[in-house]
């Protein structure tokens, strides 16, 4: 019993002069990781107010950013991995030659996938902050682009995040990129109606809507469909998506609003749905119009 303890003693001993000769070496490390981690985020905004100055795109000059800002800490860790003794470790890392490395690189595999995708998403550039895109199936805003994921706002409020390396592989639909965007609606008239003069109504209404481009990009008015009681006329127009003064939302509710009262102020009838009924039995159906 009393030769355990003291082979216990010992050891604590031995370990506590093992700290003691590495106290100063981590003491090091700690302050130079701590000075290069406020080095790597000063360059992340010295360069990112930079590019941003120079570069029509605020995207791209946020993802070099951060790029310099990750070689930085990643240099870092390989500082304090020297100073520490630990040397041999951070030159397999970097040359890739130890087996350590081949099994992180292999569990990271993915990581490092959605890292280079990020890298040629920022200098492809499909797509900027603000514009409306479907990425994976997924429609709204893009807020950020990421290391590893790209961050899109949907229209009814979901913050999603896509992996970069899925972006990639699939079909990027930019609605905005040129700055325009269609929206359109229909309107249904009921049959015998002067469809030329209501297209000329409906025409002459929606170029006075504040927000749609009357110039760049006209209207279109066209039939739509025939439906069983009605038949549509669909309106289509263009908006400016740099110009923020005005809502896409609020646009095309006041265009619709606004054909529907020059509509009724020029007689047209806009009906609903015709219901056929068929009696087979020859039975008398009671209505209004017979009740009375």
């Amino acid at each position: 019993m009393h030769k355990l303890i003291q082979d216990l003693i010992d050891n604590l001993q031995s370990y506590y002069n093992e700290f003691v000769v590495l106290l100063p070496k981590l003491i090091l490390a700690i302050l130079a990781f701590s000075i290069l981690f406020f080095i790597a985020n000063r360059t992340r905004n010295v360069v990112n107010k930079n590019l941003s100055a120079r570069m029509d795109d605020p995207l791209l000059a946020k993802f070099i950013a951060r790029v310099v800002k990750v070689s930085i800490v990643v240099f870092a860790i390989m500082i304090v991995m020297r100073i520490i003794g630990l040397a041999d470790i951070a030159a397999g890392i970097i040359t890739g030659a130890s087996v350590s490395a081949i099994v992180i690189g292999f569990a990271f595999k993915d990581i490092g996938e959605n890292f280079l995708a990020g890298i040629m998403l920022a200098f492809d550039r499909p797509f900027r902050i603000g514009d409306t895109v479907e990425l994976d199936g997924n429609h709204g805003k893009v807020v950020s682009l990421e290391m590893r994921i790209t961050h899109i706002k949907s229209f009814d409020g979901k913050d999603i995040y896509i992996p970069n390396a899925s972006i990639i592989k699939n079909p990027v639909i930019n609605y905005t990129i040129d700055g325009f965007v269609r929206q359109e609606f229909n309107i249904g008239l009921d049959y015998g109606s002067d469809i030329d003069e209501a297209i000329e109504i409906m025409n002459r209404t929606v170029r006075q809507v504040p927000g749609i481009l009357v110039e760049e990009k006209e209207p279109s008015l066209s039939i739509g469909a025939l439906n069983a009681s009605t038949v549509d006329i669909t309106v289509r127009y263009w908006l400016d998506t740099f110009d923020s003064k005005y809502s896409s939302l609020n646009i095309r509710t006041q265009a619709i609003n606004q054909c529907l009262i020059e509509l009724d102020k020029a007689g047209y009838y806009l009906p609903g749905d015709v219901v056929e009924l068929k009696n087979y039995q020859d039975v008398d159906l009671k209505t209004k119009a017979n009740a009375n």
